[in-house]
């Protein structure tokens, strides 16, 4: 029994040392495969140099497309598809003069015909394709709205990849009607690595809206994007897919579809905006997400965004001079209190800055004003009141809101320093020395906002400071960074 036991240990002690040696061995063709490639490259490989070289290889997954590529992704990486068509172009182009840059970006209009009034303003607006015929596809939607066009929509994505431009790592799809912000748009697809299947987008605004469509949609209006790597095979197959839904509504439903079909699902970004709501977005564009905004839609259905301002086109062309200035930061919200008179003060850059009289809780302020009308009402449907976001009611009486101003102009400063002034929204209300509403204007001092990936992927919101000022009826708001430790509160 001794001289067995002992033949076993001998046996134990036999594999662990040729476990070790093979260990040794495997560490050894390592580092001298690592010694190689660093002296075939003429570096110097010093062992602190191969420790790095394993360590770096050993991330390469975690790291953004920005460290993978030699070149970081521009707008030239990224080709746009809109739906509109012959009739509904001359009205709506004026809404993607506002964003498109012929220099610099690719892609197409699709249309069912050319329309009849197509002026002399090409040079500012991208190329019209008339789109393929559809009709050998069956559309059996009977609902209310449902139009046959949904189908030919839905194949934007197949024409836009067979178009064949080169270097694409994003297909981006929207609406005639849907705004894009493209530094914005670049910044956020930057997160992800194109050469893997990504579809992203957001939903619609309207709890009715989500549990009728789904909540798993990119919906089209605010846009969506597309990895070029998916969007080569979803064209192969799309034509084969939408045959089996020919019952669905819209053209964003079928591109869900297929894309679901394929196994991927939708990668949520909150900068894509449907706007599926009425009247006054007020509410919305002052309580921006934590994220740079990427797109609006339905400039039609929503009352002029400055009301100062009498035509939707000429205030979306005010934003888009903040847009111009510091496009990171635009509707970007920053709270921030004033000591001496315990007001609670709400910056939208680039948009409007609440004022409100009395201290509030970040929490509170952070929740959606109600200023806009449902999308979709008939009495008695609770389903129609519910949004996907906290909101809050705005007060009934006109007089006890926070007060307004808006956007009035931009100047740059020394070096990167950027001032924006807002002048105050007029409102027949009284007030005394104590209140907000004795203030004409409110100058906010800031910085080139500059998202990184670290940024963008893990956010925080900026904080501000009421500076000193001599003037009665101004104050003066410097944005910073917060502090490692700071809490935004009323001290």
């Amino acid at each position: 029994m001794k001289q067995h036991l002992m033949v076993i240990q001998k046996s134990n002690n036999k594999n662990k040392s040729q476990s070790l040696r093979n260990l040794i061995l495997c560490l050894l063709t390592s580092l001298c495969a690592t010694y190689y490639i660093l002296v075939s490259t003429q570096l110097l490989a010093t062992p602190k140099q191969i420790l790095q070289h394993l360590n770096n290889h050993h991330k390469l997954s975690s790291l953004s497309q920005e460290h993978h590529y030699p070149i970081p992704t521009t707008i030239d990486h990224v080709v746009f598809g809109i739906a509109s068509s012959g009739d509904s172009w001359p009205k709506r182009k004026q809404y993607t003069k506002l964003w498109w840059n012929n220099t610099t970006m690719k892609g197409c209009v699709f249309v069912d015909k050319m329309p009849i009034q197509n002026d002399n303003d090409s040079s500012s607006l991208p190329p019209l394709c008339v789109s393929e015929d559809t009709s050998r596809f069956k559309y059996t939607y009977r609902g209310p709205g449902g139009l046959r066009s949904a189908i030919r929509g839905a194949r934007v994505v197949k024409e836009t990849v067979a178009l064949n431009h080169s270097g694409v790592r994003w297909y981006v799809f929207g609406d005639d009607d849907t705004i894009f912000f493209p530094e914005n748009l670049v910044k956020t697809l930057s997160k992800y690595d194109d050469r893997l299947w990504y579809y992203i987008g957001s939903n619609s605004e309207s709890y009715k809206q989500n549990k009728f469509f789904g909540f798993d949609m990119a919906y089209g209006g605010g846009g969506f994007a597309i990895s070029a790597s998916l969007a080569k095979v979803l064209a192969k197959v799309f034509d084969e897919c939408i045959e089996r839904y020919p019952h669905v509504y819209g053209s964003d439903g079928r591109v869900s579809s297929c894309v679901a079909e394929l196994g991927i699902a939708l990668t949520h970004e909150p900068g894509f905006h449907q706007v599926d709501m009425r009247k006054n977005a007020f509410g919305l564009l002052a309580s921006h997400p934590l994220t740079p905004l990427v797109s609006l839609h339905h400039p039609d259905i929503i009352d002029p965004i400055f009301p100062n301002i009498s035509t939707r086109a000429k205030s979306l062309e005010h934003l888009f001079e903040a847009v111009k200035v510091d496009s990171q930061r635009i509707l970007q919200q920053t709270v921030c209190y004033h000591k001496r008179f315990s007001w609670t003060i709400s910056l939208s850059w680039g948009y409007a800055v609440q004022v409100y009289q009395n201290p509030m809780l970040l929490t509170d302020v952070l929740r959606v004003q109600e200023t806009f009308g449902h999308w979709s009402y008939t009495k008695g449907d609770v389903l129609s009141t519910l949004y996907t976001f906290n909101t809050r009611g705005s007060h009934r009486e006109p007089c006890k809101r926070p007060t307004i101003f808006y956007l009035q102009d931009l100047s740059y400063g020394n070096g990167s320093t950027i001032i924006s002034n807002y002048n105050k929204y007029y409102q027949n209300c009284s007030y005394d020395d104590a209140s907000p509403r004795r203030l004409e204007m409110i100058k906010v001092v800031s910085n080139k906002l500059e998202l990184d990936i670290k940024q963008l992927q893990s956010p925080r919101r900026h904080c501000c400071d009421v500076l000193n000022s001599s003037a009665s009826d101004m104050i003066e708001i410097g944005i910073r960074e917060c502090k490692d430790d700071e809490l935004i509160y009323m001290h």
